[in-house]
């Protein structure tokens, strides 16, 4: 019997895979070749965008940091304050952030049981850890910034 995978392997591009991002360091896509790359959920990637220009000073940069396994992203920061790194997937966007655990604390009650979750399973550094946010809906994108909103001042 062939167990099912979850649509893990599932293509939404023609040759790509379900969450595979976009790993081709010789070719820096634009901005909004990132938000295509992602399906539907580039509305999101721009919804988050626009919440976050809102209520902060955004500085954006188109970058591939962190070796090869995390591909193309958009660096995202206030001043010299790293807010987060948003990552193209097929069929979603990526959000990886550090946090303090007095700042998840603030409003860990507040998200979904996903978003719980997702605080729950940090990669832990220091006094908090890493967020690794996958983002696929509305809901997803409500818990990444109320996560976000807690740990920065809102400067707008």
């Amino acid at each position: 019997m062939q167990e099912e995978n979850c649509g893990a392997e599932k293509s939404l591009k023609r040759g790509v895979k379900m969450f595979e991002r976009m790993l081709n360091k010789e070719m820096k896509p634009t901005f909004e070749e990132m938000l295509a790359y992602c399906g539907k959920s580039g509305a999101l990637w721009l919804a988050f965008e626009g919440i976050m220009r809102e209520k902060y000073d955004l500085q954006t940069l188109i970058r591939f940091p962190y070796g090869k396994s995390y591909g193309w992203g958009v660096k995202y920061s206030q001043k010299a304050k790293h807010i987060c790194d948003v990552f193209a997937e097929n069929g979603a966007f990526y959000l990886l952030f550090r946090m303090d655990d007095k700042d998840i604390d603030k409003v860990k009650n507040e998200l979904s049981a996903h978003g719980r979750e997702i605080c729950d399973a940090k990669y832990p550094c220091s006094d908090g850890g890493w967020i690794n946010y996958r983002v696929t809906e509305k809901s997803h994108l409500t818990d990444a910034v109320k996560l976000i909103c807690s740990k920065m001042k809102p400067q707008k």
